[in-house]
């Protein structure tokens, strides 16, 4: 991991090295074709979830263009060009990819706007980069609070890092992982939990979500009896699971995604007998996945009821019952692609149609460039399939829900919502 002070430098001499690029016009004004650069993972354990939110970008111009007679925006042709962002050599999201891909869009002047990325850690290097360019930046899936706003668990110098140009340019429609932390430590009061050994990857989103819940847990009255950052190539987590074991703790919670160290943490669980005794898992989004069930050895070992999944956002099911909006869209997909859509790929729909939105408005004020799409952006305000979406000066949603799932029958189900508020008032 990048210690703190290598990092700022890297991003300094990043930003610095695109700002004559960055200066220059968008030069999309005359062009018949508006390109949209996606990134996030598209290989290794992250395949199905990149698979998914492509998908549903898809969907959703497919939508847009039957809604419109086959036209896009203003008449314009919007091609999004899909880039994988992990490093063939791990298979995880790499930021030397992840600059190089930022930097394609910003030296493409039909690139117009920014679509990613699926890692918070990620959008730490390329949001910097499309923020000197000038153009708006959405991601269908990042959570870390500290990109858009200064949270308590945050850096000093976040956001204000990542935009070096002094203006808001990056929004996301879900929900952050600081109000997802805080509703975590509220569920696990509302499920009889006493003591939680928290455990992180050690990554910003990870670490970021694990800190949240910790914070709150302190709050609340809930005890933490340990915090440990772990590495996805630690294997062998025996000594770790006879500590937990021996805390009294009846709670684990894993900041990790799919291929950060969450599914051995669960799977030695099983293994050396935690569940049999009472500990459950809890986990965020990014083991919102059904690959998890899979990885860890199938239903006979994950088992029911022992492994417990926050959301920053709505489950799929959910957004299909909210609306007709909703509906059409997890119909669509299932049509479409032959499988329910997974949790992150209503936001990745719901992020497609802002974007084609605010060229839309853009172009409606007689400019079609990368500053008035931005602008465009700002000024957001339709209903989307998760609601009403409005973002606020730091590009956040103005409502956001989170959701409670839990796994059983060798399934991911949505349940109830939850807050971090709850425990005033547990169901």
């Amino acid at each position: 991991m990048i210690k703190i002070g290598k990092q700022r430098l890297l991003i300094g001499l990043l930003v610095l090295a695109m700002i004559l690029t960055a200066c220059g016009g968008a030069g999309g004004g005359e062009a018949k074709t508006i390109r949209v650069y996606a990134s996030w993972p598209l290989q290794g354990g992250m395949l199905p979830i990149g698979d998914g939110m492509r998908n549903s970008a898809k969907l959703a111009l497919k939508h847009y263009l039957e809604d419109h007679g086959g036209t896009g925006p203003a008449g314009f042709s919007v091609e999004v060009i899909f880039n994988d962002d992990a490093s063939p050599v791990t298979g995880s999201w790499d930021g030397t990819v992840e600059a190089e891909i930022a930097q394609k869009c910003v030296n493409d002047p039909l690139c117009l706007v920014y679509f990613g990325t699926y890692n918070s850690g990620a959008a730490k290097v390329s949001s910097p980069i499309t923020n000197t360019a000038g153009m708006a930046h959405i991601t269908p899936a990042n959570t870390y609070p500290g990109l858009t706003w200064p949270c308590p668990t945050c850096a000093e110098d976040e956001p204000g890092i990542y935009r070096p140009s002094g203006v808001q340019t990056y929004f996301r429609t879900n929900g952050n992982d600081f109000y997802q932390g805080y509703a975590a430590a509220s569920w696990s009061v509302c499920e009889g939990v006493e003591k939680v050994y928290i455990l992180d990857d050690r990554q910003l989103y990870g670490k970021g979500v694990a800190d949240a819940m910790e914070t709150h847990a302190k709050e609340i009255g809930l005890e933490v009896v340990g915090h440990e950052g772990v590495e996805s190539t630690d294997i062998d987590f025996r000594s770790l699971m006879g500590k937990i074991e021996v805390s009294g703790a009846t709670l684990v919670y894993g900041g990790f995604v799919i291929d950060s160290g969450g599914v051995q943490v669960v799977q030695q669980m099983a293994n050396l007998g935690l569940f049999d005794k009472g500990i459950k898992f809890m986990g965020p989004d990014g083991l919102v996945d059904a690959a998890l069930i899979d990885q860890v050895g199938g239903v006979d070992v994950i088992g029911d009821g022992n492994v417990l999944l926050t959301f920053p956002g709505l489950a799929p099911e959910q957004v299909r019952d909210l609306s007709d909006k909703g509906k059409r869209f997890y119909d669509g997909y299932v049509q479409e692609y032959g499988n329910a859509p997974d949790a992150w790929d209503s936001y990745a729909y719901q992020s497609t149609l802002v974007i084609l939105d605010s060229i839309e408005r853009a172009a409606a004020k007689g400019e079609v460039t990368r500053g008035a799409i931005l602008q465009a952006m700002k000024e957001t305000d339709f209903e989307g399939v998760t609601g009403r979406i409005q973002f606020d000066e730091n590009g956040d949603p103005r409502q956001s829900s989170m959701g409670g799932f839990e796994v059983r029958d060798g399934k991911i189900v949505p349940l109830a919502p939850i807050s971090g508020d709850m425990h005033t008032s547990c169901p």
